[in-house]
């Protein structure tokens, strides 16, 4: 599309939301009781500016799209086969209609390609995200959070909601009939959008722990109540009729009876129940069966959204703001021995939605999230959707972070199951045929091993390993340029690679936080990360590495670096140690540092020095 082009549709668009601004609080036409919004005069609903805008304010990578294509986007159509000779011969024998046969078949061809034709003849797929919508909320702010689930909904993922109420308390008389009509305003907050919900105000879960469940992790406890398939007709209905289950928090006791329960119970017997049901449908191909059918969804949950009053996991790292991702396999323990006590009166659930996330991903597929957001910004899940990442990326620079009016109480957190993070200081710890593997293919390029590993053996400082070897930081410490130049090693990250297939799944920003830890950031108290290292007790050190000048991944460089310079055909980048400059700024105090500090002076020419003789350890 050409840059004209794009300014006159970019002004349009201005255009339209100009005059829709004033109308946000548009009259409703009922259609069958249905409470509809009336279009604008440009055709466009008025509450769908806010669905498209917070689309783009997204801005999702390409990998981003082609993940969220993955998941939601129709089947590639196949591409119509080019006319034979001999069909061309029966359909005509003069040389005109040949050629505009052939024509015609390219025409198809790139029709068959676009998009937007795929996307109308081959239905979006559509997912489950288990929802704990955790009030009480005002009406105006339900119906901000019902505004955001419905957007959801458009995109491709259906809600299974699950009601809680934080203020009423258990046992009390009227609790049944207070927690439905809870349930009663989501579903009525729902369809005053226009949205179809179903309410479900029987149990559908049964008390007690699955006897026959397999325990996935022996630190994560089975769920206190169960469901099995046939439990789920109830909702299997619903959203095959394309209404929003709206759930009680209630299940069954050993009495057959109707018991208020918490719904974080629910919704850990849901999460393992519609992933045990999914799966005997795959077994018994009703799956591939019923893909003709466009209103089919698949009960597997893709996404697990907390939606409350109080927000995300307060950090230590930042002085209560949420955290913004966390690694539960690393940081689950961590969290809780952190955690603050005046955030048990501020956050009172945080630590039991904590739980309640590991419990639902440790059943989800690998690739899903949980997200724990305030009710303040409820679009922020269209963004957590298509991207699968937290508001703000938690590998850039703090000072940056702690600067970023996108940082509020409101932001997300996104929590993911994660891997183990381990910090290796010596060769012989080193799996030498995975971790080869994992540079081969992320660089794609035959690695010389016996050079690469000869010169490990002489400079190695550590090496930090995500998983089993999905993702990996060789650090090394590189003497000076000759034994006549007395001076400090340089900290050198050497490589830093991830698998493509775990590119996007949070295991790079895992990497570069406890990269983070163990070099510049080392010393300060939000260093203090579980990662297996020094457990931030140490003397920070600058960072220093290059990269080829079209590396594609410089932008992401240039973002976390403190500075670079180019050289050749290289970029080299660098991250400043940040204590002892904490250190100079809080001595100086409004005087504040120098553009280069004495210390700082000449240290760029000896990085080139020595960074730049570094041999290629790749094969030729």
């Amino acid at each position: 599309m050409s840059a004209s082009c794009s300014n006159r549709r970019l002004a349009a668009a201005a255009r339209t939301l100009s005059r829709q601004t004033a109308a946000h609080n548009a009259p409703y036409a009922t259609v069958r009781g249905a409470p509809q919004p009336l279009t604008s005069e440009d055709g466009i609903p008025p509450s769908d500016n806010d669905f498209i805008l917070s689309i783009l304010r997204a801005n999702p990578s390409l990998r981003d799209s082609k993940d969220y294509l993955a998941s939601f986007g129709p089947k590639p159509v196949p591409a119509p086969t080019k006319p034979s000779r001999q069909t061309e011969t029966l359909l005509t024998k003069e040389q005109t209609a040949a050629e505009r046969s052939e024509k015609r078949a390219r025409d198809l061809q790139a029709l068959h390609a676009s998009p937007v034709v795929q996307s109308i003849l081959n239905p979006v797929k559509r997912r489950t995200a288990l929802v704990k919508m955790q009030g009480p909320f005002t009406d105006v702010q339900l119906d901000s959070v019902a505004r955001g689930l419905i957007y959801l909904k458009k995109l491709g993922l259906v809600s299974v909601i699950v009601v809680e109420n934080d203020e009423l308390v258990r046992g009390d008389e009227g609790e049944r009939a207070a927690i439905t009509e809870e349930t009663m305003r989501v579903v009525r907050a729902l369809e005053r959008l226009g949205a179809a919900a179903r309410p479900v105000l029987g149990a559908m879960v049964r008390l007690g722990p699955d006897p026959d469940a397999v325990q996935v992790d022996p630190r994560v406890p089975v769920p206190e109540a169960h469901t099995r398939p046939f439990d789920l007709v109830t909702l299997r209905s619903a959203l095959r009729a394309g209404e929003i289950p709206v759930i009680s928090p209630l299940a069954l006791d050993s009495f057959c009876r109707s018991v208020r329960v918490d719904a974080n119970d629910v919704i850990g017997a849901l999460a393992k129940g519609m992933v045990d049901a999914a799966g005997i449908e795959a077994s018994q191909g009703a799956a591939e069966e019923e893909e003709v059918i466009s209103n089919e969804v698949d009960l597997t949950p893709l996404r697990l959204m907390i939606i409350n009053r109080e927000g995300g996991v307060p950090s230590y790292a930042r002085h209560g703001l949420p955290h913004l991702l966390i690694n539960l396999e690393s940081e689950y323990e961590y969290i809780h021995d952190t955690f603050q006590d005046p955030w048990h009166h501020t956050h009172r659930t945080a630590l039991s939605n904590l739980a309640l996330a590991r419990t639902c991903l440790a059943y989800m597929p690998p690739t899903s999230s949980a997200v724990m957001v305030s009710h303040r910004s409820p679009s922020s899940l269209i963004g957590n959707l298509i991207t699968n990442k937290p508001a703000v990326s938690s590998s850039l620079p703090h000072a940056l972070l702690q600067g970023n009016r996108r940082l509020s109480p409101a932001t997300p957190t996104l929590l993911r199951r994660g891997l183990e993070i381990r910090v290796l200081r010596d060769t012989s710890a080193i799996d030498r045929s995975k971790l080869t593997a994992l540079l081969q293919q992320s660089f794609g390029r035959e690695l010389d091993a016996d050079a690469f590993y000869s010169r490990l053996e002489k400079t190695l400082d550590f090496v930090i390993v995500a998983g089993d070897y999905v993702g990996a930081a060789v650090v090394t410490r590189e003497g000076p340029s000759s034994p006549t130049t007395p001076a400090a090693p340089v900290t050198y990250l050497d490589k830093f690679a991830v698998l493509p297939s775990h590119q996007g799944d949070g295991t790079v920003d895992f990497l570069w936080v406890a990269l983070h830890d163990e070099t510049y950031g080392l010393g300060l108290p939000f260093s203090a990360n579980p990662n297996g290292g020094r457990g931030g007790q140490g003397e920070a050190c600058d960072l220093v590495w290059r990269s080829r000048a079209d590396n594609p991944v410089n932008k992401w460089y240039f973002e976390r670096s403190s500075g670079h310079a180019r050289e050749g055909n290289w970029v080299l980048f660098w991250c400043d140690a940040e204590k002892p400059l904490q250190m100079e700024e809080a001595r100086r105090g409004s005087q504040g540092l120098s553009f280069i500090e004495d210390w700082e002076r000449g240290r760029l020419e000896r990085w080139k020095e020595v960074v730049m003789k570094i041999p290629s350890v790749w094969a030729k």
